[in-house]
């Protein structure tokens, strides 16, 4: 009976001891452009992450990069959870990805795969000024050093990631002796990366970097998303959020040239709540940014509906309503990243949403605007006579050939009378007709009756 007891009680320890001994794993894979969509997409699974209580988050990566904003994002995201972090570079880190892949506590390679070329480019490929590639610097630098420092045998400390190579990998100026010299942008491959510490290894599949890390017991969760984050990824990215703006700017535009609320102050509306709530959701906005548009909104309709003119009112309603969709893009980065990164980006998608609206203001005001548009805001009926539509009494027509009798001297206008009826006339030719004598109607022009001495 007792080997029995102990055999079961065994089995119970193994079992627990198994269980206890399986890691969560959870995967986040970057496979496209980084954007408002990755940044959701990262967002939504730290948070699932976090709710599992994984041990582990792996970020799969494959990419070319994209806007520095969402990867600054990420980045911070990364470095901010709470348990360990392992990037597998699947191929590229280049650009904003080799920032995400410097974000984790370290980082596995396959074989052939790059990780660097950071430089800040615009759509062209172009490097932008120095002030960008100074911010981009630091955020690498930064991130390289969180990593912090080790002691080495002889008692010398040294950086983990060694924060000039991060730099390296952004300025062709930066030169680091043995790897780099001032003229190139620094592309790791996978050998190098090793060499200088910027790979803890090469893998093939994340089956081979968790065993690399000693876990052979594991259950794996992947990121899946869903239509909400494909959604308010959607709606979060630049060229949308102009859009928006252009709608928001015309739809105010055109409710201030008809009477009522219509469908220019629904589409304004709809458009605002499609820009502000998905960067609320994500935590991008705060509280305070949708307060100050709908402040401004205010302001700006006491100015026209109340307040008669152009005066402090709505201009201070218009630089509220500016500074909230500026704030809503920045609100939630740093005062650093405000500065040299965000705030620019702010700026220039809410510029170009301005000047759409007013391509679409002129466009819908001009002769070439769609005829289903401009009938609900313009005059389309024509007023034909024959359809009853006069600008003048035609009725006295009527009277031409009829008998009367002046009332007053025509001289050459005065009064006549045509059965009991009083009416206006001129005598024909400027002639002078005396009182009481009878006359004829010869004609009706000019809605005047013209008349002569009756023979």
């Amino acid at each position: 009976m007792k080997r029995i007891i102990f055999s079961l009680l065994s089995i119970i320890i193994f079992v627990a001891n198994s269980i206890a001994s399986e890691k969560s794993v959870y995967i986040l894979p970057i496979n496209d452009e980084i954007g408002s969509m990755t940044w959701q997409h990262t967002r939504h699974a730290c948070e699932e992450a976090k709710a599992i209580n994984a041990d582990l988050l792996v970020v799969h990566i494959n990419t070319y990069g994209g806007t520095l904003q969402h990867a600054d994002s990420i980045r911070t995201a990364l470095l901010n959870f709470p348990k360990t972090t392992i990037a597998f570079v699947d191929n590229n880190a280049a650009s904003a990805g080799a920032l995400i892949a410097l974000a984790c506590d370290s980082i596995y390679m396959q074989k052939g795969a790059s990780m660097g070329a950071a430089t800040v480019v615009n759509e062209n490929a172009q490097a932008l000024p120095d002030k960008y590639q100074s911010y981009m610097r630091s955020i690498m630098r930064a991130t390289a050093e969180s990593h912090g420092k080790y002691t080495t045998i002889d008692s010398t400390e040294k950086w983990h990631r060694n924060p000039l190579i991060a730099e390296s990998m952004v300025d062709s100026r930066i030169i680091v002796p043995g790897l780099v010299d001032s003229t190139k942008v620094l592309t790791f491959t996978t050998s190098e990366a090793i060499k200088w510490g910027y790979c803890e290894g090469e893998a093939t599949t994340i089956d081979d970097v968790l065993h690399k890390n000693h876990i052979d017991k594991y259950t794996i969760t992947s990121f899946e998303p869903d239509f909400t984050d494909w959604l308010i990824g959607f709606f979060s990215s630049p060229a949308v959020q102009a859009i928006l703006i252009m709608f928001i700017v015309g739809g105010i535009y055109f409710e201030m040239q008809s009477p009522g609320i219509g469908f220019p102050s629904l589409a304004a509306i709809v458009s605002a709540i499609l820009y502000f709530l998905p960067l609320y959701i994500t935590g991008i906005a705060a509280s305070w940014i949708v307060v100050l548009f709908i402040i401004g909104l205010i302001f700006l309709l006491a100015e026209i509906f109340i307040i008669p003119g152009v005066g402090i009112t709505g201009i201070l309603g218009i630089t509220a309503m500016l500074i909230a969709l500026v704030g809503g893009i920045a609100d939630s980065f740093s005062s650093e990243t405000l500065t040299y990164s965000t705030l620019w980006e702010g700026i220039t998608i809410v510029g170009i949403g301005i000047i759409l609206g007013i391509i679409l203001i002129i466009f819908l005001t001009s002769k070439y605007a769609p005829k289903f548009i401009t009938r609900h805001s313009e005059l389309q009926h024509s007023q034909l006579v024959e359809e009853g539509y006069i600008g003048v009494d035609v009725s006295l027509g009527q009277h031409v050939g009829a008998i009367g009798i002046t009332k007053t001297d025509m001289r050459p206008g005065g009064k006549i009378e045509i059965n009991g009826e009083i009416f206006d006339a001129v005598a024909m030719n400027g002639k002078f007709i005396n009182e009481e004598t009878k006359i004829i109607v010869k004609k009706f022009e000019n809605s005047q009756l013209y008349i002569e001495i009756y023979e």
